[in-house]
C-alpha cells in the first residue's frame, strides 16, 4: 500500500526536521571501524548529515540507527535504542574544567561531600555549556560534526586524570587554609575520599534528568508537527518542556516540600526545650497576668521569655542595683493574622510596663521566631536592666528555610510590629517616651527594615538600630551599599560620611570612619566577610561583584575569584552551613553585640575592661 504523502511519518522513522538541532549528538566516543546500524542503510548519509543550523552528524531521533558515540557492535535490534550514557567530547571538556574550578576557595571550609555536590553541580553545567559551545562553533564554521577519534578520548582521560588530581591537591590546601583562619578543627578523611563519588553520582543524575526532559521534548515535537510546522513544533515543545519544568520545581515539588517542612516543624513547636521554664515574673510574657498564654508562645518564644539575665545578673556585672528587663511576646499560635499577633504583643508590653523603661527594643525574628540571646542579652546589660524587648514569630520554618520561601511574611512581620509599638509610643509625651530602637539578624534585618523608607525616616523615628547578617536582597542594605561613598570597599562601605548609616564586620576594632562625627541615631550593619547569607546573589552566576574583586577581608582567602555559575553554586553551598562555625565568622554573631550595642546605645561609665567582661558573659552557654 503506498502511503499517503500528506499523513504523519510512522513514529519509528525520522524526519529530516526531527534530526536536527540537538547539539549534545555533535560527538561522542565512537571506536574506529564503526558500521552501520540495521536502520542506516536505507537513508543517504548525506541527506541526514546536511550542514544546517542544529544538524548533527546522525539522525538525532532517538528511534534511529547509532549517533555518534554510540556503539554500533551491539547485537541485532540494538540500533533503535540510544545509550543514556553516551557522552559528547566537548561536553566532557566542559564538565572537566568546571569541575576542577569547583575547588577553588569560597566563603566557608566545606566538607568532601558538600564540596561533592558542588564539583557534581558544576560538571553538569560543564557539560552543557561544552555541548552548546561545539554546537555553536560549527553553525560559524559551517560543518558537519564529526566523530572523536578514539586517541581523542585517550587524550581528555590522561588530561582528567591529570588536572582533576592537581585541583583536588589544591582544594584541600585552600581548605586548610581557611580552617585556619576561622579556627575550624574538625577534618573528616572518609568524607574527603567520597568526595569524587559524589560528584559524579551528582553528574550522572543530573544529565539524565536533562536528558529526560531532551526525551519529553522530542515526544511533544513530534507529536504537534501534526498540526503546524516543524519549526514552531520545536520552538512550542521547548516552551512547554520548559514551563513544566519550572513549574515542577518552583510550584510541585517546592511547595510540597515547603508544606512537609511546615507540617514536622509546626509539631516542634509545641514543644518547649529542656531547661526552660515558664516564667514566674509578671514582666515576662507567658508568666502571671499574661495577656499571652504561655503554649501559645511557640519553641522559640518559649526560649526568649523564659531565658535572660535576671536583675541580680545585670547588677552584678554593672556593680550596682538594676531592674529586671521586660520581654513580651507572640507566637504564630496566639492569631492567625500577623496584625492581631502584634497588636497582642505591644498589649502585653504595654501591660508589664516597657514603655515605661529607659531603653525599648523592637526586634524582628528569624524563621521560626528565634531570636539571638546575645543580641538581647547585650541590649538588657548595657541597658542596666532599664529595658523592655518586643518581638513576634511568623513561621515554623527554620532561618536557612525560611530565608529563601518566607521573605513576605518577614516583612508583614517588620512592619506590622514597629507599626504598633511605634503608635503606642508616639503618644506618649515626649519626655517620658523610652528610647526607640531597631533589631534584626538575618532575615530579621529584612523584616527590620522594611518597617522604614530610607536613612530620614530611620534617623527620624528610632534613636538607633542593629542590622546583624543582612541577606543580599535588603531593600536599605543595597541602597546604602550601592551608592557608597567613592573609594570604599562593599565589604565595609561608606554612606554619605557615615552621617547616620555605618557597616562594620568587627566594631572592637573602630567603626568606618573613625575622624567623622556619628551624631543623632546610630544605625550599625553588623557583617562579616565571611557570611554567605550577606553576599549570596542569582547575580554571582553571571556577574562578578565588587566585594570579589576587592581586597578580602580578614578571614576570606585571596585565592577566592569569581567563576561565571561555579562561585554562586560555591556561595549557596556554603548557606545552610554558614552558622556551623565559630563566633565572628561565617554568620556566626555573638560577642560582637557588644560593641555594636555600646555604640548605638552609648552608655555612660563603661570601661574597656567592663566590656571585656561583658563580651565573656555574653560568649559564655549561659550567657
Amino acid at each position: 500500500m503506498t502511503p499517503d504523502p500528506h499523513d504523519p511519518p510512522p513514529d519509528d522513522r525520522p524526519t529530516p526536521e526531527e534530526g536536527k538541532a540537538d547539539p549534545e549528538d555533535a560527538s561522542g566516543p565512537a571506536p574506529e571501524g564503526t558500521r552501520a546500524g540495521p536502520d542506516d542503510a536505507a537513508v543517504p548519509a548525506r541527506e541526514e548529515t546536511k550542514a544546517g543550523p542544529g544538524d548533527t552528524a546522525v539522525p538525532a531521533r532517538e528511534e534511529t540507527g547509532p549517533g555518534p558515540g554510540d556503539s554500533t557492535e551491539s547485537a541485532p535490534g540494538a540500533g533503535r535504542r540510544r545509550r543514556s550514557l553516551r557522552l559528547t567530547l566537548p561536553g566532557c571538556w566542559g564538565a572537566l574544567l568546571l569541575a576542577c574550578l569547583s575547588f577553588t576557595p569560597s566563603l566557608l571550609p566545606r566538607g568532601g561531600v558538600l564540596q561533592g555536590v558542588v564539583c557534581g553541580i558544576s560538571a553538569a553545567i560543564g557539560y552543557g555549556l561544552g555541548v552548546v559551545a561545539a554546537y555553536v562553533w560549527r553553525a560559524f564554521a559551517d560543518r558537519d560534526a564529526r566523530t572523536p577519534s578514539a586517541r581523542s578520548w585517550q587524550v581528555l582521560g590522561t588530561a582528567a586524570l591529570v588536572l582533576f588530581g592537581v585541583a583536588f591537591g589544591f582544594g584541600q590546601y585552600w581548605q586548610h587554609r581557611i580552617r585556619q583562619l576561622m579556627g575550624v578543627t574538625d577534618y573528616n578523611v572518609l568524607t574527603t575520599i567520597a568526595c569524587p563519588f559524589v560528584a559524579a553520582a551528582l553528574f550522572l543524575l543530573l544529565l539524565l534528568a536533562g536528558r529526560g526532559l531532551r526525551r519529553l521534548y522530542r515526544r511533544l515535537a513530534q507529536l504537534l508537527r501534526r498540526w503546524i510546522g516543524p519549526r514552531a513544533a520545536r520552538a512550542v515543545g521547548w516552551i512547554v518542556v520548559a514551563g513544566l519544568a519550572w513549574s515542577l520545581v518552583s510550584g510541585v515539588l517546592l511547595s510540597g516540600f515547603v508544606n512537609a517542612a511546615n507540617e514536622a516543624f509546626s509539631l516542634r513547636d509545641t514543644e518547649t526545650p529542656e531547661g526552660v521554664q515558664r516564667p514566674v515574673s509578671a514582666l515576662r510574657s507567658g508568666g502571671p497576668g499574661s495577656l499571652v498564654p504561655w503554649d501559645t508562645l511557640g519553641r522559640q518564644g518559649r526560649t526568649f521569655t523564659g531565658g535572660g539575665p535576671s536583675a541580680e545578673d545585670i547588677g552584678a556585672f554593672t556593680r550596682s542595683p538594676a531592674q529586671e528587663p521586660v520581654r513580651a511576646y507572640a507566637g504564630l499560635a496566639t492569631s492567625d493574622d500577623a496584625e492581631t499577633r502584634a497588636d497582642r504583643a505591644v498589649a502585653d508590653l504595654e501591660r508589664a510596663g516597657g514603655f515605661e523603661r529607659a531603653n525599648l527594643l523592637v526586634m524582628t525574628t528569624t524563621g521560626s521566631g528565634w531570636v539571638n540571646a546575645a543580641a538581647v542579652d547585650s541590649f538588657e546589660y548595657l541597658g542596666g536592666g532599664d529595658a523592655a524587648t518586643v518581638a513576634m514569630q511568623y513561621s515554623y520554618l527554620p532561618s536557612w528555610l525560611s530565608y529563601l520561601v518566607d521573605q513576605s511574611k518577614a516583612r508583614e512581620a517588620g512592619r506590622e510590629l514597629f507599626d504598633a509599638v511605634y503608635d503606642v509610643w508616639s503618644k506618649l509625651p515626649q519626655d517620658e517616651r523610652p528610647r526607640l530602637f531597631v533589631a534584626g539578624e538575618s532575615l530579621g534585618s529584612f523584616g527590620g527594615e522594611t518597617a522604614f523608607s530610607g536613612e530620614y525616616d530611620l534617623r527620624n523615628r528610632t534613636a538607633g538600630a542593629v542590622f546583624t547578617g543582612p541577606p543580599n536582597f535588603n531593600t536599605l542594605f543595597r541602597e546604602f551599599s550601592d551608592h557608597r561613598d567613592a573609594g570604599s570597599p562593599e565589604i565595609e562601605p561608606v554612606y554619605r560620611e557615615g552621617r547616620t548609616v555605618r557597616f562594620t564586620d568587627d566594631p572592637t576594632t573602630g567603626i568606618t570612619p573613625p575622624e567623622k562625627a556619628w551624631d543623632g541615631t546610630r544605625v550599625l550593619y553588623l557583617m562579616h566577610p565571611s557570611d554567605p547569607i550577606v553576599w549570596w546573589s542569582p547575580q554571582l552566576a553571571l556577574s562578578e561583584p565588587d566585594w570579589i574583586g576587592e581586597a578580602p577581608g580578614a578571614d576570606v582567602l585571596e585565592e577566592m575569584v569569581w567563576i561565571p555559575f561555579v562561585t554562586f553554586w560555591q556561595v549557596t553551598a556554603d548557606l545552610p552551613f554558614s552558622t556551623g562555625v565559630p563566633d565572628g565568622h561565617g554568620h556566626t554573631y555573638k560577642a560582637a553585640y557588644v560593641d555594636a550595642w555600646n555604640a548605638v546605645m552609648r552608655p555612660a561609665d563603661l570601661t574597656p575592661q567592663d566590656l571585656e567582661r561583658l563580651r565573656e558573659i555574653i560568649r559564655s552557654p549561659e550567657g
